[in-house]
């Protein structure tokens, strides 16, 4: 009888800023800061390194648009609620929002048939189907009177569907409401992982892996589908906590303590690393271990401390790392995360440059004499 390889719930690893990425979203004039961050390349290639070979397309959402003069802001910012960016294999970068009525305005807004005058869409992750369209998750939201700096409600959940071969800023796009929300009231999109010949994995199965996170603590959910059935949500499928199911209410969490965005990438070994911020919000970058992309997920390694960029100010805050694999290099993880404030205007006047992705890389070694370097 064949024996089940032993799965190693361990990795060693070494970590280091990444400031040649950081400096990328280092700006002083047009796009000076965002949140979010998600990347996909152009032709739908997954794999680590791919962006050094295709143009990779870059979105985030809440972004600040304006002009910084030394270490001050001037006045006449403004705030879109998201924005792209498109990365050549040069590593040259260029930023996108729309124009209405002469202000600058976000590239992507609510139309579907829920949609309320006012309500405005953060991003989730996304991919490229084997045409070439481009989708990506979209969580719709809703500004709360005197909510103060958390002071949105998530209102519903879409498909946002960009043709093949459109040019930033994206003025043709369609959306689809994904019905979860409302039948369970959960989400999707925090994550994605497109296991497809198409998109370069190791070990295909022809399906993308969707991932949702819900409740306190920050629980992780999983959906899966064919690419070319992701718009037909009655052959989606959901992991229950011992096989795939088609109804969303039996839907199980798998692990917990990750972050509202994330991202999953394979490694060399063929481990499959689930990259978050602990807790959403914590102080580290932290990944989960697992044999498939579906789990079972191992024990929360912690991969970095942020607490030198908080640079122990009460106020600031860190949240929502992920592993970007097309930025990555094989067994090396190309790792975002936010910083933001809980004093948001009064810090941005003071630190212009606060708001804005950091980048760290980490290592995966096989030689525990590596450790550090």
């Amino acid at each position: 009888m064949a024996q089940r390889k032993r799965f190693q719930d361990s990795l060693l690893f070494s970590v280091q800023p990444a400031p040649e990425w950081s400096a990328l979203f280092t700006r002083s004039s047009g796009w000076f800061g965002a949140d979010g961050i998600f990347s996909v390349t152009r032709d739908g290639v997954e794999t680590p390194g791919a962006a050094e070979h295709s143009e990779t397309i870059l979105w985030f959402s809440d972004t600040m648009l304006g002009e910084i003069s030394g270490d001050s802001l001037l006045p006449g910012s403004r705030m879109i609620n998201n924005s792209i960016a498109v990365l050549d294999t040069g590593r040259n970068i260029s930023f996108h929002w729309k124009e209405s009525n002469g202000k600058s305005a976000a590239i992507f807004v609510p139309g579907t048939r829920s949609t309320q005058p006012g309500d405005y869409y953060w991003l989730g992750d996304g991919f490229v189907n084997p045409q070439r369209q481009l989708y990506i998750f979209g969580f719709r939201m809703r500004n709360t009177p005197g909510g103060g700096t958390f002071g949105f409600k998530e209102m519903g959940n879409s498909l946002i569907i960009v043709p093949a071969g459109s040019q930033p800023p994206f003025d043709i796009y369609r959306e689809i409401e994904i019905p979860f929300f409302r039948q369970a009231g959960i989400s999707f999109g925090a994550g994605i992982f497109v296991n497809t010949v198409e998109a370069g994995a190791r070990n295909p199965d022809g399906y993308v892996y969707i991932y949702g996170v819900r409740g306190a603590g920050k629980q992780l959910i999983i959906a899966r589908v064919k690419p070319s059935d992701i718009e037909s949500f009655s052959k989606w499928t959901f992991w229950n906590g011992r096989r795939w199911d088609r109804n969303v209410a039996r839907i199980a969490n798998v692990t917990d303590h990750v972050s509202n965005e994330l991202g999953m990438m394979q490694l060399e070994d063929g481990r499959y690393a689930l990259v978050f911020q602990e807790d959403g919000m914590g102080k580290h970058v932290a990944l989960r271990l697992a044999p498939t992309p579906a789990g079972p997920f191992g024990k929360l390694i912690r991969l970095y401390d942020c607490s030198e960029v908080l640079a122990g100010d009460k106020d600031l805050f860190v949240y929502n790392a992920k592993v970007h694999p097309v930025l990555s290099a094989p067994d090396e993880l190309l790792i975002s995360f936010n910083v933001n404030s809980f004093d948001f205007l009064n810090d941005l006047r003071e630190k212009p440059r606060l708001y804005r992705p950091r980048f760290i890389r980490v290592r995966i070694l096989r030689d525990s004499s590596k450790v550090g370097e």
